[in-house]
């Protein structure tokens, strides 16, 4: 048939499942607005108008991590495209699935610096997992089902599809490519892991006394929660996550110890400092969890298990490299598993080691005098909405989001690698998109929020029931905590209070409904009005201007030497003793030699 660029791209986009796009419209990418006008007549595809691009980026980067779909989001040339960068950088850190669509002058006008002309091809190279300029119609298809195939394959990533105007107008003879005819015989990702590596991890976990599971996005990816779950029980290994494996294990779960790092929960890092076994599973070893790299795991073996082979080995050699999807790998450790001995390590004592620091080093909520605290409020979201899918911004409303929220899987969406501010309020809209009947929550803070506020009027224009809850102390809450700790309390430009709009207000404008709260008398009455109403919410919560997220891992520091735990802790964390019973080396916060049970 005879069709233009534009319709082989969006046929193409409703053949890979494509229901709805986030994108903003200019002169190039225009050929294929026209196209999206008659599509959605058709009742093909949904178009949602960003105010910006930057939120159309992480409008299709949420919708990505809720669903585990490819999100798909546009961008005209020039600054549209380079408005794009910031979400696609987020995605290409945190390994999500998004093809990204820009439009781009004319083909004969490329490079003679024509209006609204840039290299957005050049330009996110170094953040892109691959990327496509289009160069003839006829390609258009062929580019779009092998874009959809390597965003979703092997480690995820973002996949940048740039299509001059001229390839958009082009008629010619247009034939259809499905998902299933993408032939790229250069382009094989390792799925299933080494058998013979796979046995020998085996062995390592049935001869561990302490093994540990540190679990990464990985696991969310290849959404592996049942594998996971199945061989932390059969094992009885206590499970700790990072940020972006946070859902992957249930939190509510005995085994569970919430998140490690810097300012992950005290029990999980003295853990992984005590550990003899590490199974690190779809994890990478980022600095934000190793802290000082030559003290994590010290005393330990390491399983490493990544569709990556770049990562395996990258930070920490592991003694046994499993190079695989993690839940493909899963399954065949608990199939060898179930047909060999069936011989298993005696973790009794090592979890009665970590119980006893959960009872000791609990994380707390806050009650101060007349002011709610940010962590009261977090946790009254989540005794309220306990199974809504939260979004993030970055910053100590965050980390305190991690310590406190219980998420199940994929109701976690946060940017990790890059840290992103702006991020939470847009993916919270491609979130309740891709999954309308489900609570979604976004936690943001006062400086956070305001990088994208915009998209309030995105929320409003669709009526996106997105909540909002703004964690408000009037500072850019991590950089003024950093300033306090680690550079003599000089607090440079910080500090929001001047120029800080009011949120109500502000909601007000774009006809959405929004709140106050600053009395602890009224904070579970506000979070259940602002559940109850039926559309979007912007809930400014007043918190407590000084309060800091700990625990917190000080840079170059320990995992075991903790900011912010009682002083005994601080005193005694890096002391080292030697037991008295067997001469093992020991750190007292054990309080007990792992080796031979003698008292310290």
């Amino acid at each position: 048939m005879r069709a233009t660029g534009a319709f082989a791209l969006l046929d193409s986009l409703k053949r890979h499942g494509v229901e709805h796009i986030f994108g903003y419209p200019g002169g190039a990418i225009l050929p294929i607005y026209d196209e999206i006008y008659r599509a959605e007549e058709r009742g093909d595809i949904r178009h949602i108008l960003v105010r910006h691009e930057q939120g159309a980026a992480h409008a299709a980067d949420g919708y990505a991590r809720a669903t585990g779909k490819v999100g798909v989001c546009f961008g005209t040339s020039g600054p549209g495209a380079t408005n794009l960068v910031t979400g696609i950088a987020t995605a290409h850190m945190d390994s999500i699935p998004m093809v990204v669509i820009t439009g781009q002058v004319p083909s004969n006008a490329i490079g003679s610096d024509a209006f609204q002309e840039t290299d957005i091809f050049g330009i996110t190279l170094p953040i892109v997992k691959h990327s496509y300029v289009v160069r003839d119609p006829k390609d258009v298809a062929r580019i779009v089902a092998e874009a959809f195939h390597i965003a979703s394959t092997g480690r995820p990533g973002p996949v940048l599809v740039d299509v001059p105007k001229d390839i958009g107008l082009a008629e010619f003879d247009y034939e259809a490519v499905e998902p299933t005819q993408v032939n790229l015989p250069g382009y094989r990702p390792t799925v299933r892991g080494n058998t013979r590596q796979i046995a020998n991890a085996l062995k390592l976990i049935q001869a561990a006394k302490q093994p540990l599971l540190y679990v990464g996005g990985g696991a969310i990816a290849s959404n592996a929660h049942a594998e996971l779950k199945a061989l932390a029980e059969l094992f009885q290994i206590p499970v700790t996550t990072t940020l972006m494996g946070k859902g992957a294990f249930d939190e509510h779960h005995p085994l569970a110890l919430g998140m490690l790092g810097m300012h992950g929960t005290a029990y999980a890092n003295f853990s992984v400092t005590e550990c003899d076994l590490l199974l690190a599973v779809g994890a990478r070893f980022d600095d934000r969890v190793t802290g000082k790299l030559d003290e994590f795991a010290s005393r330990a073996k390491v399983i490493h298990i990544d569709i990556d082979p770049a990562e395996v080995g990258k930070n920490r050699p592991p003694e046994v490299p499993i190079v695989g999807s993690v839940k493909p790998v899963l399954q065949e450790l608990l199939k060898l598993a179930g047909a060999g001995s069936g011989q298993k390590p005696d973790t009794r004592a090592w979890l009665a080691r970590i119980d006893r620091w959960k009872e000791d080093y609990p994380l707390v909520v806050p009650y101060p005098d007349g002011k709610i605290s940010p962590q009261e409020v977090i946790a009254g979201l989540a005794q309220q909405a306990p199974d809504a899918y939260y979004t993030t911004d970055v910053g100590q409303h965050q980390m305190w989001a991690a310590q406190f929220l219980k998420n199940g899987p994929r109701q976690w969406v946060s940017s990790a690698g890059l840290g992103t501010m702006g991020f939470g309020m847009p993916a919270a809209m491609g979130v309740k998109v891709a999954l309308p009947d489900r609570q979604v929550i976004c936690i943001s803070g006062d400086a956070s929020f305001q990088m994208n506020l915009q998209e309030l009027g995105t929320l409003a224009q669709y009526g996106i029931n997105v909540k909002t809850v703004v964690i408000n102390n009037f500072w850019q809450g991590m950089v003024r905590q950093w300033q306090q700790a680690f550079y003599g309390e000089r607090y440079s430009n910080s500090n929001m209070d001047k120029g800080v709009p009011n949120f109500v207000k502000l909601a007000d404008a774009f006809g959405i409904k929004g709140m106050v709260v600053d009395r602890r008398d009224d904070l579970e009455g506000a979070i259940a009005e602002m559940l109850a109403h039926d559309g979007p919410v912007l809930l400014d919560a007043h918190v407590t201007r000084d309060e800091n997220c700990y625990p917190m891992v000080a840079p170059g520091k320990s995992n075991a030497q903790m900011i912010g735990l009682p002083e005994r802790v601080l005193d005694r964390a890096a002391e080292l003793v030697y037991c008295s019973g067997c001469g093992a080396k020991n750190t007292l916060h054990n309080r007990f030699c792992p080796e031979c049970g003698t008292k310290l």
